[in-house]
């Protein structure tokens, strides 16, 4: 009876032994670019389309995105009713939309997309809000965000 529960002690200890642990590399997704480096052309058409999107608060003139500019599913998500409503809370609280400021580009190398960081300049002072634009690699947009600006940004 002991040599049995010695041997299955035995057994258990051996079953219990810890495993190795393997430490994966942290992949770098983002890169941030200097503004300088990117195509003038890319840089223009994320800047255009970002000012058409909050263009609309002001003007009330809607022009929705066609196959040549943007994705199938940021055309579906780009309805005139999200952007009343959307409109309507930023005109109440930061004032008339006046333009757009690049502040940073990044580019998304696991999902090559290009991102834009413009801050979003209104009316009023309390306004601290950011417009991301991402291109990707047909140069269509395939996001667009608005957001509390963060100094720091954070790839996905």
């Amino acid at each position: 009876m002991k040599k049995i529960i010695l041997v299955l002690s035995i057994l258990f200890l051996i079953g219990c032994k810890s495993k190795p642990v393997v430490i994966k590399p942290v992949e770098i997704k983002c890169v941030k670019l200097s503004i300088s480096e990117v195509d003038g052309s890319q840089k223009k058409k994320a800047y255009d389309l970002g000012k058409r999107v909050l263009m609309i608060c002001n003007t009330s003139k809607f022009i929705p995105f066609n196959e040549n500019e943007a994705t199938a599913s940021v055309i579906a998500n780009t309805t005139l009713e999200k952007h009343s409503a959307t409109c309507l809370k930023f005109r109440a609280r930061y004032g008339s939309f006046i333009d757009l400021k690049l502040i940073e580009i990044h580019k998304n190398i696991t999902e090559n997309t290009t991102i834009f960081r413009y801050k979003a300049l209104y009316e009023h002072e309390n306004a601290n809000k950011e417009l991301r634009v991402t291109l990707n690699s047909e140069n269509k947009v395939s996001s667009l965000k608005t957001m509390e600006w963060v100094d720091v940004f954070k790839c996905k």
